[in-house]
């Protein structure tokens, strides 16, 4: 494994409806779930971003 990544390793669970919407947009974008997530979460605003602002 390359590691870059091998920091942390996570598993979750979505319901049929949270995949299937997971999966059509991977699909239309042509993008995997990993990087789609990834950004996800680089986009939450935490306490440090909140106090930059």
């Amino acid at each position: 494994m390359n590691k870059k990544w091998a920091a942390k390793r996570l598993t979750i669970n979505l319901t049929s409806s949270e995949a299937e919407k997971l999966e059509k947009y991977c699909s239309t974008t042509g993008r995997p779930a990993t990087d789609v997530i990834r950004e996800l979460i680089r986009s939450l605003r935490t306490e440090e971003t909140q106090n930059t602002d």
